[in-house]
């Protein structure tokens, strides 16, 4: 259960289970509430990640050009991990830049998260997780020692918005 404490900055929120929940600041004829009540909790957040399907990665280019591609992927322990051939678009704009947005194809329990990929090779626990989930998940995937051997795509988000009755519990977090 969550738990609050007070913080210096009126609207936030700590929940024991995650980061701290706060209101966006968006204009004010959105009607976005003042207080705290409503917050979603950041486990809302997770669940979903954990059981997307699929991911939205969105990219920009080294002249500026935005680029989204959907992407299979796994949501474990607070990352996102995709992989993908290195001569997509989407990896060649993260070479250069790494900051993404990730978004869900929901439009209507929104999650949207903010952040920055980086290829990496996770250590055998984890690949071995990975390996496993991906299995699971869908139905084909690779093998432990793929991930130990081959970068993987290692997304970790600085800013997540989230809501499911839009204005009334649009949430923010800064990780």
């Amino acid at each position: 259960m969550p738990t609050t404490k007070r913080a210096t900055s009126k609207e936030k929120v700590t929940h024991a289970a995650g980061p701290i929940a706060s209101r966006p600041r968006m204009p004010a004829e959105y009607g976005i509430p003042k207080g705290n009540k409503g917050l979603l909790p950041w486990s809302h957040v997770e669940e979903r990640l954990r059981q997307a399907k699929y991911y939205w990665i969105c990219t920009v280019s080294p002249a500026g050009q935005p680029h989204a591609t959907p992407v299979d992927g796994l949501w474990l322990d607070g990352q996102l991990f995709f992989t993908g051939s290195a001569k997509t678009k989407r990896n060649r704009d993260l070479a250069t830049n790494p900051a993404v947005s990730v978004h869900l194809e929901n439009g209507l329990d929104v999650v949207i998260l903010e952040g920055e990929a980086h290829p990496g090779k996770p250590d055998r626990d984890t690949a071995v997780r990975l390996a496993a989930a991906l299995n699971e998940k869908y139905g084909y995937g690779m093998t432990a020692e793929h991930y130990e051997t081959n970068a993987v795509h290692i997304f970790r988000p600085r800013l997540v918005l989230a809501w499911q009755q839009f204005p009334q519990d649009v949430t923010r977090w800064k990780i």
